[in-house]
Order: C-alpha cells, then sequence, then structure tokens
C-alpha cells in the first residue's frame, strides 16, 4: 500500500512539474493582463518603495487606471495602496517621512488633477491642492512644508461639454457653439495638447501646505517648468524661456530665485543656451547646479544631452563636463551622490546603464555592465537607490541597486511575474553589418518561438521612430508577438539613431531616407546571409518615422512582399505648416520658397514622387487627430498606390493621436499588421483578416 501510494504521489508531482514548465507563446490577449510599472521613488528612511503600475481595461475599452503600490526595499510586503476608481500617479514621500503625496483627478473640493496626501501613520487620503489651472507637477521643500506646484493657466474657453458629444437629440435646446480657434503663433500645434494659443503660461507656484495659500514665484510672464529646491529650501531652480519669440527660439535657460512670494529670478544660463530635459540637481552643499544641455536648433531632431555645471551663486558660466563629454553619449537622470561625484544615466549602444562622474576627474565609472536597459533611477542617500529594468524577454519592474555587490540588482517588483511564467519567448540576439561606405550598423535580431537554428525563415524587418531613439535590450511586445506567430524580428539602429554618438546621430541631418536606407538593407542582407532570414519572405514596416523610413525602403528596394507604414510621411514639402515640426522645418532644410530648400524638400519626397517604383503591398495607418504626423501622409500614400493599381489598404483610427491608446484599437493594429503579412509573405488568408472584414 505505501508503495503504490508513493508510485501515485510521484505520478502527480512529475504531472505538476510539466505542468508548471509548460509554456505558451504570447497572445494579443495578454495586452490585458500586462501591467505598466513606473515611477519608483525610495522612502526618506531607505526601507520602503513606492511605485506606479497600470493595466488596460480591456472591458471597458479604455486605457485603464494607475494606482500606487508600495514594497519593502528587502523586496516583501509588495501591496497595493490605493483603489479609488481614478487613476493616482506621480508618488513622492515628504522629505521628513510622514506623508507620501500623489496626483489624482478623483473627485474633491477642486476638479482636475490635485495634489493628494496619504498619512503613513494611518487614515485616508485627502484633497491638498484646489489648483483651477492644469497641474503638470510638483516638487517638496526639504523641511516639508510647502510644495513647488507647476500650473499651466486654465482655458477660458474650454467647452462644457466635449468636441465629440454630437448634435442634440430632437426637442433638446441646441448646445452653444464652440468659440472660433484664433491662431496667430508661429508654432501652434502639438500632439495631443492641440492648438496652441497665445497669452496662456505655465507658472511655478509656492504652495504653504498649513496654511494652503498659493503664491506664484516670480512676476514674469513667460513659461516656467521644473523647480528644484536647494538642499537648505531658501532658493530654487527653474527652467523658463525669456525669450522675445519662445516658439522660433526655443531655448531654456536656467535661472534661480528666492523661494518667496514673487522673487526676482536670477540667470545662471545664457539666453542662447540649450536647456534639456528634467530638473536641475542642486550639489550637497548648495554651491553648484548640474542640468543638461541640448545641441544647436538646427540639430534638435538629433541632438543629445550633455552634462553641465553652473554655481548657484551665478559667479561663474555653466561649463560642460569633460570626462562626460568625452563619452559621446546622450546622458540623462543626474544625481549629486557628494559635492564632487555625479552619477548618471547613458544611453549606449543598445543599452541604457548608470556611471559615475568625479567633477574635474578624467574619468568616468560604469557601474552596470551591458547589455542592461535601466530607467527612472530613485534615492534616498545611501539607503537606498532604485530603478526600473527589465530585459529582452522581461517586463520592467523594480530594482534594488547595489553598484558595490556583485550581483548589482535585486528585483523587488514581481507584478509581471505570473504572466511571464507562462510564456514561451524568441531569442534575442545583436547583429552587425558593415553599409555600403562601411559604417558598422547594429541591431537587435528576435527569431520566432522554438525557432530550430540553420532553418530559414520569414523575417520583419521592423523600425524604430524618432529617428533619434534607438531599439534597446528591453521588452518589445510587438517583436514577441510577431515571434510567436513564426516569424523572425529584424530591429535596427540605422544612423540618425541615438546610443552611438553625435556623428552617427546627426549623419542623416537633411538627408532623409539615404543613409537609413543603406543601413537597413545592409542590415537584411546579413540577416539572410546568417541563414536565418528566407529572402522569398520578407515584410517591413513602422511608425512615425519608422512608417517613413517604410515608404523610402519601398521605393528603393522591391524584395518586400508586404509593408505596413504607420503615421508616415513621403511627400515631406506638403506638411511645412500642417504637423508640429515647423522649427526643424525652417532650421534643418529652410523654407520650401529657397531654391536650395526646395531641391531638399524634392529629394527627400522620393518615396512619393517616386511611387511608380513601389511594388509592394502596403497598408497604412494613423491616428485621425495626429498632429505629430497628421495622417494625410498616409492618405498621400494610400492613393497613389491605389492610383498605381498596388494593393493596399488605409486605417484610420477615430479619435486617436499618434499614439494608438484604446485598447480595441491597440489589438486590431496588430491583427492587421499579422493578418497583411500573412496574406502577403505567406499566402494565408488568416482568420485576423477575415474577422476584421466582419467588424
Amino acid at each position: 500500500m505505501k508503495r503504490v501510494l508513493g508510485a501515485f504521489v510521484l505520478v502527480v508531482a512529475s504531472a505538476g512539474l510539466a505542468a508548471a514548465q509548460a509554456k505558451r507563446p504570447l497572445s494579443l490577449d495578454d495586452l490585458g493582463t500586462l501591467k505598466d510599472v513606473r515611477d519608483p521613488q525610495c522612502a526618506p528612511d531607505g526601507t520602503s518603495v513606492a511605485f506606479v503600475v497600470s493595466q488596460m481595461d480591456v472591458k471597458e475599452d479604455t486605457p485603464g487606471v494607475s494606482h500606487l503600490w508600495t514594497v519593502g526595499i528587502d523586496g516583501r510586503n509588495e501591496r497595493q495602496i490605493t483603489s479609488s476608481p481614478d487613476s493616482e500617479s506621480s508618488p513622492r514621500f515628504s522629505p521628513d517621512g510622514k506623508y507620501l503625496s500623489f496626483t489624482s483627478s478623483r473627485p474633491g473640493k477642486a476638479k482636475g488633477n490635485q495634489v493628494w496626501l496619504l498619512d503613513r501613520s494611518g487614515g485616508e487620503a485627502f484633497q491638498l491642492t484646489e489648483v483651477k489651472g492644469r497641474l503638470q507637477g510638483y516638487e517638496w521643500s526639504p523641511d516639508s512644508k510647502r510644495l513647488a506646484l507647476t500650473v499651466a493657466d486654465p482655458d477660458p474657453d474650454a467647452p462644457d461639454t466635449p468636441a465629440d458629444a454630437g448634435a442634440p437629440a430632437a426637442g433638446q435646446t441646441p448646445r452653444k457653439a464652440p468659440k472660433p480657434i484664433v491662431i496667430d503663433r508661429y508654432k501652434y500645434k502639438q500632439d495631443v495638447q492641440g492648438y496652441l494659443l497665445s497669452g496662456r503660461h505655465s507658472y511655478v507656484y509656492l504652495f504653504d501646505i498649513a496654511t494652503r495659500s498659493l503664491d506664484r514665484l516670480t512676476k514674469g510672464k513667460a513659461d516656467e517648468s521644473s523647480p528644484s529646491w536647494s538642499p537648505d529650501g531658501t532658493r530654487i531652480a527653474f527652467a523658463s524661456n525669456r525669450n522675445e519669440d519662445p516658439d522660433r527660439e526655443p531655448s531654456t535657460q536656467l535661472f534661480v530665485a528666492d523661494a518667496a512670494k514673487e522673487s526676482s529670478e536670477k540667470p545662471l544660463s545664457p539666453a542662447t543656451s540649450r536647456g534639456g530635459r528634467g530638473k536641475a540637481e542642486w550639489s550637497p552643499d548648495g554651491k553648484w547646479l548640474a542640468f543638461l544641455e541640448g545641441d544647436d536648433k538646427k540639430y534638435s531632431a538629433y541632438g543629445m544631452e550633455h552634462l553641465a555645471l553652473v554655481a548657484s551663486d551665478g559667479s561663474s558660466a555653466p561649463a560642460r563636463v569633460k570626462a562626460a563629454e568625452d563619452l559621446d553619449r546622450g546622458v540623462s537622470s543626474l544625481h549629486f551622490e557628494t559635492n564632487r561625484t555625479l552619477t548618471m544615466l547613458v544611453t549606449d549602444d543598445q543599452s541604457v546603464y548608470p556611471v559615475r562622474v568625479t567633477i574635474g576627474g578624467s574619468q568616468v565609472e560604469r557601474m552596470m555592465t551591458p547589455p542592461v536597459v535601466v530607467s527612472s533611477p530613485s534615492f534616498a542617500g545611501a539607503h537606498c537607490t532604485v530603478v526600473l529594468s527589465g530585459g529582452d524577454a522581461r517586463a520592467p519592474e523594480v530594482y534594488r541597486v547595489d553598484d558595490r555587490a556583485s550581483s548589482p540588482m535585486t528585483q523587488l517588483s514581481h507584478q509581471n511575474d505570473a504572466l511571464f511564467a507562462q510564456l514561451q519567448f524568441g531569442a534575442t540576439q545583436e547583429v552587425r553589418a558593415k553599409s555600403k561606405d562601411g559604417t558598422e550598423v547594429h541591431g537587435l535580431l528576435t527569431t520566432p518561438v522554438n525557432y530550430v537554428a540553420g532553418t530559414r525563415v520569414p523575417m520583419l524587418l521592423r523600425i524604430h521612430g524618432g529617428p533619434n531613439a534607438q531599439d534597446q535590450h528591453a521588452f518589445a511586445f510587438e517583436r514577441q508577438w510577431f515571434a510567436a506567430n513564426g516569424y523572425a524580428v529584424l530591429a535596427v539602429n540605422y544612423r540618425g539613431s541615438s546610443g552611438r554618438g553625435a556623428t552617427f546621430s546627426k549623419a542623416i541631418w537633411a538627408d532623409w531616407g539615404h543613409y537609413e536606407v543603406d543601413d537597413l538593407q545592409a542590415m537584411v542582407d546579413e540577416v539572410v546571409r546568417m541563414g536565418v532570414a528566407d529572402s522569398n519572405k520578407l515584410g517591413v514596416g513602422g511608425w512615425s518615422y519608422g512608417g517613413i523610413l517604410t515608404d523610402y525602403m519601398i521605393a528603393s528596394d522591391n524584395r518586400f512582399k508586404a509593408a505596413t507604414s504607420g503615421a508616415g510621411t513621403a511627400f515631406t514639402v506638403a506638411f511645412y505648416g500642417t504637423d508640429q515640426y515647423i522649427i526643424q522645418y525652417d532650421y534643418e532644410i529652410g523654407p520650401p520658397w529657397n531654391p536650395k530648400a526646395w531641391e531638399t524638400y524634392q529629394k527627400i519626397s522620393y518615396p512619393f514622387l517616386h511611387a511608380d517604383k513601389i511594388k509592394t503591398p502596403t497598408l497604412f495607418l494613423g491616428g485621425e487627430k495626429d498632429f505629430n504626423v497628421p495622417v494625410q501622409g498616409g492618405q498621400q500614400m494610400y492613393q497613389a498606390l491605389r492610383s498605381l493599381g498596388i494593393d493596399t489598404q488605409l486605417v484610420i483610427y477615430p479619435n486617436e493621436f499618434h499614439g494608438i491608446t484604446r485598447p480595441s484599437y491597440v489589438r486590431d493594429r496588430y491583427e492587421r499588421y499579422l493578418a497583411w503579412y500573412e496574406s502577403h509573405i505567406n499566402g494565408k488568408k488568416a482568420a485576423a483578416a477575415t474577422a476584421q472584414q466582419d467588424k
């Protein structure tokens, strides 16, 4: 009896182990299960971390809500701490550790996004601020008694009902017509924000916790942002553009002012400086400010951000840090460890990792070994350093960092562990090739799930946008979705991408569709030579600049059996004044009435002006309300191919901006991608394609 029972237990245990080990490919149903983890924040005592978790709401067909979670620095007690029907974001601990603050539009004494406080000793969260404008950000003062708020002026002409509310029903009173939109700015539109109208700005305000009083920091009439308190709480550094026409001269200066009502600001950087992203960082002794500087505006699409230092009293001019400049890489997320040492993140050849720089020194200490991608660092003295990190087959989670340990990162949050334990992913490897002129190009190749080495498979060249961005060692749902459906996926960091230095990024300046096409073709050739890609089953596609390059590729190379071009343009001159890139047009190419510029516009409009060379069946897609790359770009190319008798289709997503966020549309786009490729590369009438016709 004991022997039979023992055998039974063994069989059950073996079955359980097999079930635990059984994995499946990624599916589109997983879109609704995947958690987005972001914005980790160390508590002042270093014992815990707060972070944000959001998830698509597939049932309601909305991007979903976000809530706050906390976890101990030891990885224990991971738990959700907010759960209202409205989203919460931007968690910040008060420096004294008493409160955890956050922003939310949940119902309260004032409408719109406001700062809320959660007493860490217990009790419900309560609304703290009652600002009437649009709250853009906030920072605690070192003594926990005040907040620095960045608030945009309210829109006095905002309609009472949404623009898509439709006509009133029969018998109802007609709705009041919205006022005409009057434009008088040089740059007058921005995706999601809409039309940029004169007379409204964003300012820095001081909010007193005890009295609930709200006061303007300065008396200026220009946009202000990125407030940063001095260590002693007596001053605030902030960014502002005080040029006569900020649209034409988008150079953000660094200012400092006393942390008091209507202070006089003092410029620390010249009006011609190119302020970068992020707020300035104070040294612990308050004597120095570290900040990011960008490149000249003519290189705005390709520039890197540089580490600069300036004396906080204005006694010396800003200077770039030579050790950081010698890296020839973009930097971000500045943090003073001591008065003489800074840490920052470096974007470097498919990785993003932290480095340590000694002020006045010549060396840069790399704190992690690539390949690795980290982001959103948060610090609490020597007690707590956390980042977001993941990998080619790991979703981003919160990690504790100990750069002196043999294992520099320890996972703290586990939001996606259960899902990813079920999934089998395609393997990702680095690939290199020599372009036509000898330039080395780097990329990532993801092979299909269960790929057998030595076999040739259909391959998709999926081109990233930007162009000043990089494909990197981070989880990409799209890559793994195609890998789950039998495709190899090639992601290339063509010239114009970040991570390879200034010369590499600026190589395509005013010369679009040249070196990028050479680089992309060389990488496709390499994967064919490797024996992975079937040269008779190649597809191409991308979104934004990836869509633009897709148009260049199909106009230059007829070997692709199918293409998907999302949010792209091909007749560039037709977009002068219709999208949000007027500064780039004027300073990189020039106005169209300039004869030399006109030659450039003709050259970079190659895909449209030579559409008769295109033989590839192409699916064009875009968001109806996209001000970044208006959907007219896809419409023009669709009409050209339709006129030429090339198999094509145009998909427009109603009420969507440049990024598609409605869950049903996100799923729809993936289904259409796959159906188009399956039909034209593999000759299959995919089920997804049939389903779309029935919708």
